[in-house]
């Protein structure tokens, strides 16, 4: 009942952003821009391909050797005189860094862009606990003033356009409601500024994790994530326990690969590799550094021979730019943390694969998902052997099943065929599916009479 509930809850949000012309021209915008700025990008190779082999054959690797490289980089990185908390699920996650918290009398934080914070839903625990917790990438900061989740895994403020922006900040600010994009970023630069000196505690993703230094890897354009580590006098990293790559050499291959697909930049403006809090000697850094890395349910991905594979994923939010479905539903139609190609495939695992089984029945199945990932993951593969494997565990309606049995015997038979004339089968479908195939589509009409009877007329005045 709850996956049907969700299902029909899916379809009328899709159905109302479908159909929203401002917010179809605003994302037709916004992805057009990076679209060109990708594939000037990807001209900087010379041979993407060997590329894109390299970097998904290494990650894979990770992926199924993932025991023995989280134990290389936990050891690595409590050499380094960082600490590891490993959680099973949010709450544990959650937990861990409330205790943190109560330790070290944080009552401030600030927070560069990390979806795995999303993930457990983070900001609403620290704010229930009293700890102003604030966003400091610009798009996140945005949407969090908006009360929103993130719109995309690269871009959380897709959606929204300079004006939309302009009249936010009025509305919480009082500022003048034309501002430009430059005055809008000034303004936000000079309140965040305030906030990073006077927070207790920095929170950060990890876009990857290094395993043989024991290392953190932070990628970036506006140097909030850097901010976020160096002021704050306790830092915490959160991450999924998939993140790892092998070897501190293997950066050259995965940030260029991740800024190319991500923005079509050859590089983002700031990169970093933290291996801990700082040193004897040392002046600038925290004085003590957690990592916390979550499983919540990728485990239970990684059980999958087939869809493992999805968690070779960098979160470059290339399959999200290319996928038809996407830029037609947006991103807060899914309700997830993980939106598009990538999140049908893995939410299943991560969120329940009873309620959000429809996920992976909400793509064309064009290919294109397959064609831009960096790492290779076969998504549209993928998201078949999800629906596959959703029928054979039984998560289906009623309805489904019954619709199915009657036409497998109908379309089976040619008696049944050829029983009613195309009117009355006309109406029989137009009664049966009409719903399902939705207001806005025609319902293809049955000719009058079956190839079969065509046939036999034929032949019979022959």
């Amino acid at each position: 009942m709850k996956s049907s509930i969700e299902n029909k809850s899916f379809l009328a949000r899709s159905e109302k952003i479908a159909f929203d012309d401002e917010h179809r021209e605003k994302i037709k915008f916004n992805i057009s821009r990076y679209n060109k700025s990708v594939e000037k990008g990807q001209q900087l190779y010379s041979q993407m391909e060997i590329a894109r082999d390299r970097a998904g054959f290494l990650k894979y690797k990770i992926i199924n050797e993932l025991d023995s490289f989280l134990i290389e980089f936990e050891d690595n990185f409590t050499a380094n005189g960082g600490k590891v908390i490993w959680a099973q699920n949010s709450d544990e996650a959650l937990k861990e860094i409330l205790k943190i918290a109560e330790e070290y009398n944080i009552q401030s934080a600030v927070k560069s862009k990390s979806m795995t914070t999303e993930e457990i839903d983070l900001n609403d625990s620290l704010s229930k606990n009293n700890i102003e917790i604030t966003e400091t990438d610009l798009g996140e900061f945005i949407v969090q003033q908006a009360n929103q989740k993130p719109y995309h895994i690269v871009t959380p403020a897709m959606h929204m356009s300079k004006e939309d922006v302009a009249k936010l900040y009025n509305e919480k600010f009082n500022t003048p409601d034309d501002m430009s994009p430059e005055e809008l970023t000034l303004y936000t630069r000079k309140l965040l500024r305030e906030k990073f000196t006077s927070a207790d505690l920095g929170i950060t993703g990890a876009n990857f994790l290094i395993s043989d230094t024991g290392s953190i890897a932070i990628t970036e354009n506006e140097g909030n994530g850097m901010l976020s580590m160096s002021f704050p006098k306790t830092h915490i990293a959160i991450a999924g326990i998939e993140k790892l790559i092998p070897k501190l050499e293997d950066l050259d291959l995965f940030w260029p690969l991740l800024s190319v697909s991500g923005t079509g930049q050859p590089m983002t403006v700031y990169n970093s590799i933290i291996s801990g809090p700082k040193r004897n000697g040392e002046t600038d850094g925290p004085d003590q550094m957690y990592i916390v890395l979550i499983d919540n349910g990728r485990s239970s991905l990684l059980k999958q021979e087939r869809q493992r594979q999805a968690l070779s994923c960098i979160r470059c939010g290339a399959c999200l730019n290319s996928c038809p479905v996407y830029k037609n539903v947006g991103g807060h139609t899914y309700k997830t943390t993980y939106s598009g190609p990538i999140g049908s495939v893995i939410t299943p695992y991560l969120s329940g694969e009873k309620k959000y089984k429809h996920l992976s029945f909400a793509s064309s199945l064009c290919g294109k998902c397959t064609t831009v990932c960096p790492v290779k993951i076969p998504l549209h593969e993928l998201l078949l052997v999800n629906r596959n494997d959703s029928v054979k565990k039984g998560f289906y309606t009623f309805f489904e099943k019954q619709t199915i049995n009657i036409s497998s015997q109908a379309l089976k038979s040619r008696r049944m065929l050829d029983l009613l004339s195309g009117k009355t089968k006309n109406k029989i479908l137009n009664k049966a599916v009409s719903k399902t195939w939705g207001p806005r589509r025609v319902m293809p009409e049955i000719a009058p009479k079956s190839f079969n009877q065509l046939w036999k007329e034929r032949n019979n005045n022959d």
